[in-house]
C-alpha cells in the first residue's frame, strides 16, 4: 500500500504554528468557498492547528468535517480550536494521504491545503483524494509556490533564504514549487482537464504589522525549527549561514518599504 516517503520540512515548532493559526477558510481557501453546501460532508487534509477545520464546519453546520494529520502531535490545539469556537460537527483523525482510510465515495469535499508540496507522491494523493470523493463532489487543493514568491526591496540575504529552502524541501522529498504544478498533476491522477479549475490567489504582507510578523517567524524558523535542523544535519547549510539569514529576514521585515508576496496554485476538481 503506499505511504508517505517525504519529511515534513517544517516541523510543529512555534514558529510554524504561529503561521498556521493564522490560516482562515477566507485567506485560504477563497476559491472553495461559493460551492460549499450547509448539508456537505468535508475531509480537511493536513489541517494542522486546526483554524481552517473549523472555518469549514461553521460553513457547513447541517454537515460534518473531519480534520486528517500525518502525525498525532498537532490534534489536541485542533481540538481545543474547534472546542473553543463550540462547533460540534467537526473530529480528527491520523492518517496517510497516500492511502486515505475511508471507503470510496464518503466525503462531498475533500481539501488540502499546503499539502502537496510536501509529499512523496502528490499524484497518488490526488488520486486518493478523489477515490474518497462522491461522484459531483470536489477535491480542492492549494499549495504555495516557493521559486514564485518575490519582495522588495533586495536585502543581502534573502535570496540565500530561498534557495536554501528549495534545496532542504527537494531534499526531503517534497516540491516546493508545486503552486504551478497543481493542475498537471491533477491530470496525471485521471481527471479530465475540463473537470478541473485552475486558479491562483496570493498573500501579501505590506503594513508594519504584516512585516513584523511575517519576518520574525521566517527569522525564527530558519534557526529553531525542524527545518534548521535538517538543513544542518543534511550539510546543506551551517548554523553561521543560518544565523545570517535570520537576520537578513529581520533587516527586511524592518524596512519602511518592505512588501513580501506568496503565489499559490488553486485547483477545483470534480468528481
Amino acid at each position: 500500500m503506499p505511504q508517505e516517503t517525504a519529511v515534513y520540512t517544517h516541523g510543529h515548532h512555534e514558529s510554524v504554528l504561529r503561521s498556521h493559526t493564522w490560516r482562515t477558510a477566507a485567506n485560504s481557501a477563497g476559491y472553495l468557498l461559493d460551492s460549499l453546501k450547509p448539508h456537505m460532508r468535508i475531509l480537511d487534509i493536513g489541517c494542522g492547528p486546526g483554524t481552517i477545520t473549523a472555518d469549514l464546519a461553521a460553513l457547513v453546520p447541517d454537515g460534518q468535517v473531519t480534520g486528517l494529520e500525518y502525525v498525532p502531535e498537532v490534534l489536541a490545539q485542533a481540538r481545543a480550536t474547534a472546542a473553543g469556537r463550540g462547533l460540534d460537527n467537526v473530529s480528527f483523525a491520523v492518517g496517510d494521504v497516500h492511502a486515505l482510510d475511508y471507503p470510496d465515495d464518503t466525503f462531498c469535499v475533500v481539501h488540502a491545503h499546503q499539502v502537496l508540496q510536501h509529499v512523496g507522491d502528490p499524484v497518488q494523493a490526488l488520486r486518493e483524494m478523489r477515490r474518497v470523493t462522491k461522484p459531483g463532489g470536489l477535491v480542492a487543493v492549494r499549495d504555495a509556490d516557493y521559486s514564485a514568491m518575490t519582495w522588495y526591496p533586495e536585502v543581502a540575504g534573502m535570496t540565500d533564504w530561498q534557495r536554501l529552502y528549495l534545496r532542504v524541501a527537494r531534499a526531503n522529498g517534497g516540491e516546493p514549487d508545486a503552486g504551478r504544478r497543481l493542475h498537471a498533476w491533477a491530470r496525471q491522477a485521471g481527471f479530465a482537464p475540463e473537470a478541473v479549475t485552475a486558479t491562483a490567489g496570493t498573500w501579501c504582507y505590506r503594513t508594519p504589522a504584516e512585516r513584523s510578523w511575517w519576518s520574525e517567524l521566517w527569522a525564527d524558523r530558519t534557526v529553531s525549527s525542524s527545518y534548521a535542523r535538517i538543513a544542518v544535519g543534511s550539510g546543506h547549510a551551517t548554523r553561521e549561514e543560518l544565523d545570517r539569514i535570520s537576520r537578513a529576514w529581520r533587516t527586511w521585515g524592518a524596512e519602511e518599504d518592505g512588501w513580501f508576496a506568496v503565489l499559490h496554485g488553486e485547483i477545483l476538481c470534480r468528481v
